[in-house]
């Protein structure tokens, strides 16, 4: 069997969907068309002035013109798996699905953040989603995001603090972060929050946050950090925070990670109790002002996630649903 995945992978989780395949010795490949950039400043000029006078945008059509020769030279596929199909114009997808017997998608986000019309989507022989919304209003199949770290038992790990998050600027998200942080001061709790923005949105932050010591509890930075290198974070506190985006309304990736790494996780998702996971005693899911936040929640241990269902949301699972695999 002969399998693809199309990604941008902005965030680098998409090459372990490749990685599990080929562990099951399925010939597959990863076009990855976030590497293709412009290579120089001619080229990123030429650009601008391209979109500005045509409305054209070069460097889509490189990536695209990129797909579509990787796929040529891969030959006819037996599946192919598009992620953020929004990067695609409708002309690509039509070539893209006429090199597979099956084209699938899955959607990582709400159809309300990242459109795709439904003359792409048509397309698909299989749509997947993480969202609750779309999948009821569109009947997308249901899928979660999955669980690609290894897993380590909390007892391997030493935390340092009580509280650790990281998060790209939001506006939702920081006021509710401003409202988190009173009450993690009040109850006396070590935390550490990092915010990913521009360089210009330092100084609102240090207005938002006026008496929470930098560096301290609240760290800004414009370098976004690996999720490679998230787990050394986890591993170091005892209990992660997951904020939800506007309209999202599905689980993001935090909550796999922290079930890999055995960690509690506080969020502001009310979703999170319908899934077969969901312990009160691993998840707190806060309230509007925060106030159901107790010091007793970091204190009491971890209670394992049974096997069973702890498989159902591995990799290995995800791309036996995703590709139909025995």
């Amino acid at each position: 069997m002969k399998i693809c995945v199309i990604s941008f992978d902005f965030w680098g989780y998409d090459h372990y969907i490749v990685e599990t395949l080929q562990a099951k010795n399925i010939d597959s490949h990863h076009i990855k068309i976030a590497d293709i950039t412009h290579a120089n400043f001619s080229e990123r000029a030429a650009n601008a002035v391209s979109k500005i006078l045509f409305n054209k945008n070069l460097k889509t059509e490189k990536r695209q013109k990129f797909v579509l020769d990787s796929l040529k030279n891969l030959g006819h596929q037996d599946q192919i798996l598009i992620l953020n199909p929004d990067t695609f114009d409708l002309s690509t997808l039509e070539h893209i699905k006429k090199q597979s017997d099956r084209l699938i998608t899955y959607l990582y986000d709400s159809l309300d953040r990242v459109h795709v019309g439904q003359e792409k989507l048509r397309l698909f022989d299989k749509v997947f989603s993480f969202d609750v919304a779309d999948i009821e209003k569109y009947g997308f199949e249901k899928l979660t995001n999955y669980i690609y770290l290894p897993h380590m038992s909390c007892n391997m790990q030493k935390p340092e603090t009580d509280l650790f998050y990281i998060t790209s600027y939001d506006n939702k998200r920081i006021a509710f972060i401003k409202l988190l942080t009173k009450r993690l001061l009040e109850l006396d709790l070590k935390f550490r929050i990092m915010v990913i923005g521009k360089k210009s949105w330092k100084h609102q932050l240090k207005n938002i946050f006026i008496g929470i010591p930098e560096n301290l509890h609240i760290i800004f930075s414009i370098k976004k950090i690996s999720h490679t290198k998230l787990p050394e974070y986890y591993r170091k506190s005892r209990v992660l925070l997951d904020l939800t985006r506007e309209n999202q309304y599905g689980l993001s990736f935090r909550v796999f990670e922290a079930m890999a790494l055995e960690k509690k996780i506080i969020t502001d998702n009310a979703l999170i109790k319908s899934y077969d996971f969901y312990n009160p005693n691993n998840i707190l899911v806060l309230n509007e002002n925060c106030s159901n936040l107790d010091k007793s929640f970091f204190e009491t241990p971890y209670e394992k996630v049974p096997e069973e269902i702890y498989y159902l949301y591995t990799l290995e699972n995800w791309t036996n649903r995703v590709f139909q695999l025995s």
